[in-house]
């Protein structure tokens, strides 16, 4: 019985550990997505500010820009950044689903009355020991 019982709260232990992990955004991400047909980067930085989550989003001819509105609920992570690009800001929601070291998810954004949306992927940075 006690064997049954310290299996139980091994497992149990094990699976709360794993789901926070699920959900867990804190670390840098290198994202890839395509706009137009052409694949592009962004790097994606979050931390933990107090019980917020804070963060930036940089592309390669953007320095880092904080992210606005940042929230997290059952492994769901949203926010806006605005992207500049040739003297023009537009703002991005971004709608992510962590999976460990990983997420898929969407960017919408709204442009001279046009709205575009496209899927965005990302893998978490290892940490260097």
């Amino acid at each position: 019985m006690k064997a049954i019982l310290s299996m139980a709260l091994v497992l149990g232990v094990c699976g709360l550990a794993g789901a926070a992990d699920k959900g867990d955004p804190v670390g840098t991400w290198k994202c890839e997505y395509a706009i137009g047909g052409m694949k592009r980067t962004s790097t994606l930085a979050i931390k933990k500010d107090g019980d917020k989550l804070a963060g930036t989003m940089s592309w390669p001819d953007q320095k880092a820009t904080d992210l606005k509105d940042v929230k997290l609920k059952d492994g769901t992570l949203t926010f806006s950044a605005v992207r500049k690009l040739m003297g023009n800001e537009i703002p991005i929601d971004y709608k992510l689903t962590i999976d460990g070291d990983k997420f898929k998810g969407k960017g919408a954004s709204e442009f001279g009355g046009r709205k575009q949306e496209f899927d965005i992927e990302g893998k978490r940075e290892k940490k260097d020991k």
